[in-house]
């Protein structure tokens, strides 16, 4: 059976599913580099990347920050970080707008936990946003390897 109008949070897990096991460094390069009408999807695209890198990486945090027009993406471990491509502005705005549509975060700073199911496994990542008027900031921090 085919859903005709999935919300966000399954558009995510679904483009999750899309990208396993690909090459998610040179692909969300790619990404990034893109220009298509459609940012929604793009930014789909790239956030579903960006998760799932950070899951092979074993990551303890991902982080999506722009100060005013300079946007960062990186991956941190315990003490390492690898900094990604990042998006353009737009790309980044979607990305932060999927998030907050998702959790339904309104205010300018707030949290929630973020449940997506991947194949047959599922992660909840603790997701913090913060945005003031020249700066937005987005991290999901992923649970401790047990």
């Amino acid at each position: 059976m085919e859903i005709h109008d999935p919300n966000l949070h399954l558009k995510l897990m679904e483009m999750c599913d899309c990208y396993l096991g690909t090459d998610y460094a040179s692909t969300i390069q790619k990404v990034a580099d893109a220009r298509s009408a459609d940012i929604q999807e793009d930014a789909l695209r790239y956030l579903s990347l960006a998760l799932l890198f950070a899951l092979t990486e074993e990551a303890r945090q991902l982080s999506f920050k722009r100060k005013n027009d300079k946007i960062t993406v990186t991956i941190k471990h315990d003490d390492e970080k690898i900094a990604l491509r990042p998006p353009a502005r737009p790309l980044f705005d979607g990305i932060i707008a999927i998030v907050r549509t998702i959790l339904h975060l309104e205010q300018d700073k707030g949290g929630l936990p973020l449940t997506l199911g991947l194949k047959n496994d599922r992660i909840e990542v603790q997701v913090k946003v913060e945005r003031t008027a020249d700066r937005e900031t987005l991290k999901l921090k992923f649970p401790e390897a047990g």
